[in-house]
């Protein structure tokens, strides 16, 4: 089978080739090809990496063309300038679309975000919900997945709760100040999910939305991965305006923000429940594992991520 995979060198797009090619799978990588990851994916055996902008329409066409499907993953949870949001989420899925049906391709799976809505006052989510929109009146036979927080090698939550037990070792303000519920799903779930969506046609024209085995608090996962780091984390309530105008001084003044005002709004929302309308996966295709110390502390270890 052979799978194009756009934004192919970022978390769940590696370990989605990688999986994919071990199987035995030939994805096909299109990503700018400038991060230290996409270099690790070019060495690996069954991997087609096409280094190109999403912009770059003749490009997108070759990448797709004799492919038997599309995982659209391209996304971004920070804005580096005005309007980026609709750029990723929305002309990108535009152009990837075109293409798509162009190139005669009618497979496609889009991971969006549990929580995507229409919603004026975070464009990540209305961004991300417009780009679902376009998938469902394509014509196209589509899966849109919107799992919460994805966890593994190289993620945005282990590996940032792990950075900031290092900054602030008494205090881990982007996280463990909520009391709100997640049902973290680990990456080699949403990889299989993934691979046996195109292998079996499963879900097929369905929005499904994906949960973690277990429901915690975001306070019990950082303190989960501070005892695997034999760290001490002090949680104390702060107010929500707190965290948004850290969030906001970070993406101002760092290239890699500890977390971005998108993400907080994220961490407001409840990830232990779908929103209405979403379907959920068949029972063999729902993720199965627990948030363990062992899980822990595999995604601590980035060597291959």
């Amino acid at each position: 089978m052979r799978i194009a995979i756009t934004g192919g060198s970022g978390f769940l797009g590696g370990h989605l080739a990688r999986e994919m090619a071990r199987r035995g799978h030939f994805p096909t990588i299109v990503a700018r090809g400038v991060s230290p990851r996409g270099e690790a994916l070019r060495k690996v055996a069954n991997i087609n990496f096409m280094p190109m902008p999403i912009t770059d329409d003749r490009r997108l066409f070759q990448a797709f063309n004799n492919c038997d499907g599309i995982a659209h993953l391209i996304g971004i949870n920070r804005e580096t300038e005005p309007n980026e949001f609709h750029k990723v989420h929305v002309d990108a899925t535009m152009r990837v679309i075109s293409m798509a049906r162009k190139a005669g391709i009618k497979r496609v799976i889009f991971v969006s975000y549990l929580k995507a809505r229409k919603n004026p006052f975070s464009r990540y989510h209305q961004t991300k919900w417009e780009a679902e929109e376009m998938f469902r009146t394509s014509g196209l036979d589509y899966t849109i997945l919107k799992p919460g927080m994805i966890y593994g090698p190289g993620d945005h939550m282990i590996s940032h709760i792990s950075r900031a037990l290092d900054l602030l070792p008494l205090f881990s303000p982007p996280i463990s100040l909520f009391s709100n519920k997640i049902r973290p799903i680990s990456v080699d779930d949403m990889s299989d999910l993934m691979i046996r969506s195109f292998e079996e046609e499963a879900m097929v024209n369905q929005t499904v939305a994906l949960l973690g085995p277990e429901e915690i608090t975001l306070s019990e996962a950082v303190r989960r991965v501070a005892r695997v780091r034999k760290k001490l984390a002090l949680v104390l309530p702060l107010p929500s305006i707190v965290h948004y105008s850290m969030a906001a001084v970070m993406e101002r003044f760092s290239a890699d923000p500890l977390f971005t005002t998108a993400q907080i709004n994220m961490l407001t929302d409840d990830m232990s429940k779908p929103l209405a309308g979403c379907d959920l996966p068949p029972p063999e295709l729902q993720p199965k594992t627990y948030l363990t110390d062992e899980q822990i502390r595999a995604a601590l270890d980035t060597r291959e991520s």
